[in-house]
């Protein structure tokens, strides 16, 4: 969504239409898109039709249940197409930065814990913090984002300011 091809180190203001995301995550998406299509849809539509079979459909749960879950795929599947048609597919093997930029792994020392984490930063649907993958859009990635290896980061969150140093920045 604010990703501009020319600038990869674009900020959060430079809102276009636009969805970033990662080879990766394109991938992902359309293995999803795949299964929705030619598993989930044929699966409910049949479902739809046998509920149909039985009779009175204004108190079959069959019937009721069936439909509200082709609503659900449909509107999956509308989504992802949009995406996309939208995406803005960067490879971070690509990327020759020494600032943070989307697509960038960073190691982080947590100065309040003296931890040691890592993140990438990557598009909305492709994070799983559990995995180390944070969205551009979250308040980590935020503060990251345009900073160099030595700078001291300052995140607030819910539970209040976190403390890091950015270590090192790579790109895989």
């Amino acid at each position: 969504m604010f990703w501009k091809r020319e600038n990869l180190t674009g900020t959060l203001e430079d809102i276009v239409d636009r969805f970033p995301m990662t080879v990766e995550g394109k991938k992902s998406l359309e293995e999803e898109l795949k299964q929705l299509t030619t598993v989930e849809r044929p699966s409910v539509i049949k479902a739809i039709e046998e509920a149909r079979a039985h009779g009175d459909l204004k108190e079959n749960a069959d019937y009721q249940a069936a439909k509200e879950r082709q609503g659900f795929i449909e509107g999956r599947i509308q989504e992802i197409n949009t995406k996309l048609a939208s995406a803005e597919v960067i490879d971070p093997k690509a990327i020759k930065s020494e600032k943070v930029v989307f697509g960038a792994t960073v190691n982080l020392y947590n100065l309040d814990t003296e931890e040691e984490v890592t993140y990438q930063i990557v598009g909305e649907d492709e994070s799983d913090v559990k995995i180390g993958k944070i969205s551009v859009t979250s308040p980590i990635a935020r503060s990251l984002i345009g900073r160099e290896e030595g700078d001291e980061v300052v995140v607030k969150t819910p539970k209040g300011a976190k403390n890091f140093e950015v270590v090192k920045i790579h790109y895989t």
